[in-house]
C-alpha cells in the first residue's frame, strides 16, 4: 500500500463525505449553518483522521487515529437520525448515509482491531 488513498475504508469514507454534503444542500437556510455545519464537519473528519493516522510512524498512533474517525462516523450518523426526526430529511433521503456510516465504522473497527497486534503492512519509502 502506497499510499492512505488506497485504503477502502479512506476511499468510503470520502464517498460518506459526498453524501454527506449532498444532503445537508437540502436543509432550510437556518439550518445549513447550524446541524449542516456540524454534519458536514463530522463528515469530513473520518477521512481526515484516516489520512492524519496513517501519516504517523506507529501503529499505536495510526489505531488512535482509526478510532477517532470511528467517533465521527457516529456523531455523523447521529446528526443524520437528529436530522430525521426533527423533519429536515427522510429516511429514504438518509438512507445511504447511515448506510455509510454503519459500514466505514465497521470497517474502522476491523483495521483498528488488526493493528492492535502490530500487523500493519510496511509502507515503500
Amino acid at each position: 500500500m502506497d499510499s492512505y488513498r488506497d485504503l477502502e475504508v479512506w476511499q468510503r469514507a470520502m464517498d460518506l463525505v459526498a453524501e454527506v454534503y449532498a444532503l445537508a444542500k437540502r436543509f432550510p437556510p437556518e439550518e445549513r449553518f447550524a446541524l449542516g455545519d456540524q454534519l458536514r464537519r463530522a463528515a469530513i473528519s473520518v477521512p481526515s483522521n484516516i489520512a492524519e493516522g496513517y501519516a504517523r510512524n506507529s501503529d499505536a498512533d495510526f489505531r488512535r487515529f482509526l478510532l477517532m474517525a470511528a467517533g465521527s462516523a457516529t456523531e455523523a450518523q447521529t446528526q443524520l437520525l437528529i436530522a430525521e426526526r426533527v423533519g429536515l430529511l427522510t429516511r429514504e433521503q438518509t438512507r445511504d448515509a447511515l448506510n455509510l456510516t454503519d459500514r466505514v465504522g465497521r470497517m474502522l473497527h476491523r483495521l483498528a482491531e488488526k493493528l492492535r497486534g502490530g500487523r500493519r503492512a510496511p509502507r515503500e519509502s
